[in-house]
């Protein structure tokens, strides 16, 4: 009859105590799920908040591309000018070298 009392007793505290744990691990649980979802939240904003700065980037890089391309262009036409200017340019120099006199006459 003891043994009965002492082992109703003791199964009685081991189901206490195993409820009291389990409701302690569902605290933790759902603690745990409020800060991954806050977690997800703030991740998710960090990306759109990247996003939307990359896109920034992307353009004022692109920006900068086509100005950049504008004054190659601009240089190219020059260079092309001076390219067509130039055999006109070398025939006078190599002109005046040829038919100049000697500086010292002897």
């Amino acid at each position: 009859m003891i043994v009965l009392i002492v082992g109703l007793s003791l199964s009685f505290i081991a189901i206490g105590v195993l409820y009291y744990l389990n409701n302690e691990l569902k605290k933790k649980l759902e603690n745990n799920n409020r800060a991954l979802l806050a977690l997800q939240q703030e991740f998710t904003q960090y990306q759109v908040t990247e996003s939307r700065a990359q896109e920034k980037l992307i353009a004022r890089e692109e920006i900068r591309h086509d100005n950049i391309a504008k004054s190659i262009r601009k240089n190219e036409s020059a260079i092309y000018s001076v390219n067509k200017k130039l055999p006109e340019a070398i025939r006078k120099v190599v002109g005046h070298i040829e038919f100049a006199r000697p500086l010292d006459k002897k």
